[in-house]
């Protein structure tokens, strides 16, 4: 979910200095700019056909009722590094809190107050997942309730953006990025993000600290 204003002219995310030290986050940060541009253009896409974005800073329906958000490994890395080197108080200390009482949570488990504590390294799922005309009820899944007002992603941007992170699997040469790509193997990696073991997150927090 984001705020139409936020994909007007969609900017990288930079982190020089950690980029020099992880090969990786440059792919990470490189492909979540593709997706940021398709966003873009979709929301654009839309507006010719007299639809708007409903989705607006402050509405966070989607984080509280999606129970199957989708998260490949790389993404993983990218929002664990960014919760135990980047966030700052108080998002810091209150996410410590909420992640070591996981098994009372029914929302995603990086909402904090309604808003999304690790925004910039949000995964693709949660970049693409955007509503048109009417803002969502509460506890409400678009997906399964008005796909119609689901945003459909523009194909070839997710392509490009998947591209750009196969090398980090091994998958290094053009031709065989392209079949993994038409075969969808980059799926079958996929985790549930709410299944995922970020009751581990809190101690890495500490040690990074202790540093």
């Amino acid at each position: 979910m984001t705020a139409d204003s936020d994909y007007q002219q969609p900017q990288r995310v930079q982190y020089a200095q950690d980029e020099q030290r992880f090969p990786w986050l440059v792919r990470l940060l490189d492909a979540y700019h593709i997706i940021d541009q398709g966003v873009s253009a979709a929301i654009k896409r839309e507006q010719l056909d007299g639809r708007q974005l409903a989705c607006a800073k402050g509405c966070s329906s989607c984080c509280a009722s999606h129970q199957d958000i989708p998260v490949y490994p790389l993404e993983l890395m990218g929002m664990s590094w960014y919760v135990i080197e980047k966030l700052q108080s108080p998002l810091r200390e209150q996410l410590h809190q909420q992640l070591q009482q996981l098994d009372t949570l029914d929302c995603c488990p990086f909402l904090l107050d309604g808003a999304c504590s690790i925004h910039p390294l949000r995964p693709i799922a949660c970049r693409q997942f955007n509503v048109l005309d009417k803002p969502c009820a509460e506890g409400e899944d678009a997906y399964h309730s008005r796909k119609q007002d689901v945003m459909m992603p523009i194909k070839r941007f997710a392509d490009e953006a998947f591209d750009v992170m196969l090398p980090f699997y091994g998958v290094k040469k053009k031709s065989e990025r392209r079949k993994a790509i038409k075969e969808g193997r980059l799926h079958a990696a996929a985790k549930v993000m709410r299944q995922c073991n970020w009751q581990a997150l809190p101690e890495k927090m500490d040690a990074f600290e202790q540093k």
